[in-house]
């Protein structure tokens, strides 16, 4: 162009990580696929194994379904006695830390990372996502970058948060909004 405005290329970018970095990931890749992915759903213990091998932070009792899809594991933080179910995409370029007792229900993506819609080529920028204890991301629901979920938080099925979420608060929707109180019943 040369009316002075920037072009509009992306793929002229070059890699955004470092060699060892995709090196990692693809040696990753083959060990969960050949150690952790045809695995019977009760090997929970198994599948923590290989994610700390890996770098992972996994508390203990966490249950990591075999067909969950994790981008890096030495970029991912769960606590004690979560559910991360079947199906689950933990796309954690940048960050993703969930707390104690959390279930991400399945077919629910996570995505820590995004690009600069300024920026000719779409930079990439990472941005951590947090999720505090007892939160539950709901089937198919969407958790988008830089977001932090305050404990207690609900995003309903299908919903797709782009904001921070309150504690003990309930969203739903897309864009997700709050919807009231999330009212803990006694046992």
């Amino acid at each position: 162009m040369s009316d002075g405005k920037a072009r509009f290329r992306p793929a002229a970018r070059g890699a955004e990580f470092t060699l060892g970095n995709r090196i990692a990931r693809a040696v990753f890749q083959l060990a969960w696929l050949g150690l952790a992915r045809f695995t019977p759903p009760f090997l929970h213990s198994w599948r923590r194994l290989v994610l700390r091998t890996f770098g992972a932070k996994i508390g203990a009792g966490t249950r990591v379904y075999a067909s969950v899809r994790i981008w890096l594991p030495g970029n991912l933080a769960i606590g004690s006695g979560c559910i991360i179910g079947p199906r689950v995409r933990l796309y954690n370029q940048g960050r993703i830390t969930i707390g104690d007792d959390c279930v991400v229900s399945q077919d629910a993506s996570l995505c820590a990372s995004t690009h600069s819609p300024h920026d000719p080529a779409f930079a990439l920028q990472l941005s951590p996502i947090t999720i505090a204890d007892q939160c539950w991301i709901a089937a198919e629901a969407f958790v988008g970058p830089g977001v932090s979920m305050g404990e207690g938080a609900v995003l309903g099925a299908r919903g797709a948060l782009f904001e921070d979420a309150e504690p003990v608060t309930i969203y739903r929707g897309n864009p997700a909004a709050p919807i009231g109180p999330r009212k803990l019943e006694r046992r």
